[in-house]
């Protein structure tokens, strides 16, 4: 996945929780193209939550009820500072060419 670059994707405490009494039954969730979701016994459910798209909170926005969270953003960009995920994800994007050499951020790559 290109926002992890080697960094293993079950190592990474980012997918949704839901909050059984918050939830309102709208299926919002259920369009998650990750397909994170299942509907089972007349609610949603998170069946696949290592499919999670790294930092995406689309389904916790449009939650009519407000019943999906996330872990805090907090931690995860601390991961991504300590294993350097940023530095490797910027290399990889100029290695293919998607930005150009030297481009200035995320540290000395």
């Amino acid at each position: 996945m290109a926002w992890l670059v080697g960094y293993p994707r079950d190592k990474v405490n980012w997918h949704p929780a839901i909050n059984e009494e918050k939830c309102v039954k709208c299926g919002m969730c259920m369009n998650c193209g990750r397909k994170v979701y299942e509907w089972i016994e007349q609610k949603p459910k998170v069946v696949r939550p290592n499919e999670c798209v790294v930092g995406c909170t689309t389904c916790a926005n449009l939650c009519q009820g407000s019943a999906i969270t996330f872990p805090r953003l907090k931690e995860l960009r601390k991961l991504y500072e300590e294993h350097k995920i940023w530095d490797a994800v910027k290399k990889d994007l100029m290695e293919k060419g998607a930005i150009p050499s030297g481009s200035g951020c995320c540290g000395g790559v």
